[in-house]
């Protein structure tokens, strides 16, 4: 797989393919690097035929100690102007600024678009801006250390990475507004309580890798083609009628039920054995 980055490492092991949050020295901060070079490992992710499942997951005690301030703070401020150079304009600021807080979404917004499952594996700390990857996530998994936070209103900043777009869809209103309004720290327990995350395991990054794994695995073992379709299915239920969701999941049926791993569904259920599904 053709990716390189700083602050990234794409691994494949067979049908499940893990990205690392690579930056452990900085805690994982999310800086420029990131935003820059995770569209690329999606791209990398979505063009190999071989990976149905992607794990995401960190190096270091944290998973993500969010937005690297240091780095993006002043390019937020003073819209991308230093001691060398004339400082621009305010509409050129806050066009340059618009631009940056765009790119940083489309980002985040690429890993929501990958066809396959992505689960992340969360531990340590998961703040501010991790929370906008993970809530891009299909599926969210963290050890008994992990740490949430929608941290942006205790530093004087909405949330706009997707956070208050799809976390909603996660958790209920109520538990959005309380997080996003206090920027409070929430654990595991209560993470799993509200359903951030689906489950709690052990406590340590290696017992969520192992749990992240072992479910990256068992959906792996599925038809690739019928995983990816009920993906596309769910996704294009967003905004539509029941009915607009039946008419999308039998024209996509009508597009793809013919086809080899059906049949060996069939025959492996008569020949009472485990089917091996290639995708096509």
């Amino acid at each position: 797989m053709d990716f390189t980055s700083d602050v990234l490492t794409l691994e494949v092991n067979g049908p499940v393919a893990t990205l690392w949050l690579d930056r452990e020295e900085a805690r994982n901060a999310m800086g420029s690097a990131l935003w820059r070079d995770l569209p690329g490992a999606t791209s990398a992710v979505a063009n190999d035929s071989s990976v149905r499942v992607l794990v995401i997951a960190a190096r270091g005690p944290h998973f993500t100690v969010g937005l690297d301030l240091k780095e993006l703070g002043g390019n937020l401020i003073n819209g991308g102007s230093n001691a060398t150079t004339k400082a621009p304009s305010r509409a050129v600021a806050s066009a340059i600024s618009y631009r940056t807080v765009r790119t940083m979404q489309d980002s985040v917004t690429s890993i929501a678009e990958l066809p396959i499952p992505v689960i992340a594996a969360v531990h340590g700390y998961c703040i501010g801006g991790g929370v906008d990857l993970i809530s891009a996530c299909d599926i969210r998994l963290c050890a008994g250390d992990a740490k949430f936070s929608v941290r942006e209103a205790k530093v004087a900043i909405v949330a706009d990475l997707g956070t208050l777009q799809r976390l909603p869809k996660i958790v209920s209103a109520g538990h959005v507004a309380e997080l996003a309004y206090t920027g409070k720290d929430i654990d595991a327990s209560r993470a799993a309580q509200i359903g951030l995350v689906n489950s709690v395991h052990g406590a340590s990054a290696s017992d969520v890798l192992d749990a992240a794994y072992s479910l990256a695995n068992e959906i792996a073992a599925n038809s690739p083609l019928a995983v990816q379709g009920t993906k596309a299915v769910l996704a294009a239920n967003d905004g539509h009628t029941v009915q607009e969701g039946l008419e999308f999941v039998a024209r996509w049926n009508t597009m793809y039920l013919q086809s080899n791993d059906l049949k060996e569904a069939m025959t492996a259920f008569v020949e009472r054995r485990a089917p091996i599904f290639d995708g096509d």
